[in-house]
């Protein structure tokens, strides 16, 4: 049986814990792009981002060490570590997810997760904020096929997250809504989507850390958290290794 005492102590830290003003570190490595941002009560205080080739090995830790720095905050400060969730590169998000754990295992603080494709609707949102719209991020998942999913002006998702192979028959069921499609998986499809006269490509739109922790202090003040230990990225198809080709 919990003592009086201790219920008191108990209440006393959730309350302070509350009443602080939350820093969440987020980190953005499901796509090409490396971004990590830092965010105090949903305000941006840093970002540091880079549209690379998959650069995020590199780059990761020092951008969370920068970010940090600009601010003249550290680790120990951090209240949350946000990740983007997938769908996307497998290697990008085993790289992600697995210096988030770290982080939150080593600090003891919590892990939150936010659909990829949810987060670059917010940026799209942010530039492209029309009633009735609807929004397609797109991630590249090779050839002609897309990681995608369609969601509102309130970002409830109107379409589940799917790979698919995009033609001319594609989005049928989107046809009368104005659509704004984007991200490094659009730009191949604009051939067979172009004919689609409500839909509207937006070019130079990609994950960021910075739409990724407004997310992720919504899930903060929730209290949405997942499991350190048990928490896998939604890598949506498996991953497939390929035989290097024999050099001659």
């Amino acid at each position: 049986m919990v003592k009086k005492s201790e219920k008191l102590v108990r209440s006393y830290y959730l309350n302070e814990k509350k009443s602080k003003m939350a820093l969440i570190l987020s980190l953005e490595t499901a796509t090409k792009v490396c971004s990590v941002a830092l965010h105090q009560d949903g305000e941006l205080l840093a970002i540091k981002e880079i549209n690379a080739d998959y650069s995020h090995s590199e780059n990761l830790t020092l951008f969370i060490q920068e970010t940090l720095s600009e601010v003249n905050k550290c680790l120990t400060d951090l209240d949350a570590v946000a990740i983007s969730k997938g769908p996307g590169s497998y290697t990008g998000l085993r790289i992600g997810v697995s210096s988030a754990k770290g982080l939150c295992y080593a600090l003891d603080i919590p892990l939150i997760a936010v659909e990829t494709l949810k987060s670059m609707s917010l940026t799209a949102k942010q530039s492209h904020d029309a009633k009735e719209s609807i929004y397609l991020p797109m991630i590249d998942a090779r050839r002609m096929e897309v990681f995608c999913a369609a969601f509102d002006v309130d970002l409830a998702c109107v379409r589940d997250t799917v790979a698919e192979i995009i033609d001319e028959n594609s989005f049928l069921d989107l046809s009368v809504q104005q659509v704004y499609y984007f991200g490094d998986g659009a730009e191949k499809c604009q051939k067979e989507l172009s004919a689609k006269k409500n839909f509207t490509y937006l070019p130079q739109l990609f994950p960021s850390a910075h739409a990724l922790g407004l997310l992720a202090f919504a899930r903060y003040k929730a209290n949405q958290f997942e499991d350190v230990a048990y928490f896998e990225p939604f890598y949506l198809k498996d991953f497939i290794a390929t035989t290097p080709k024999k050099l001659l």
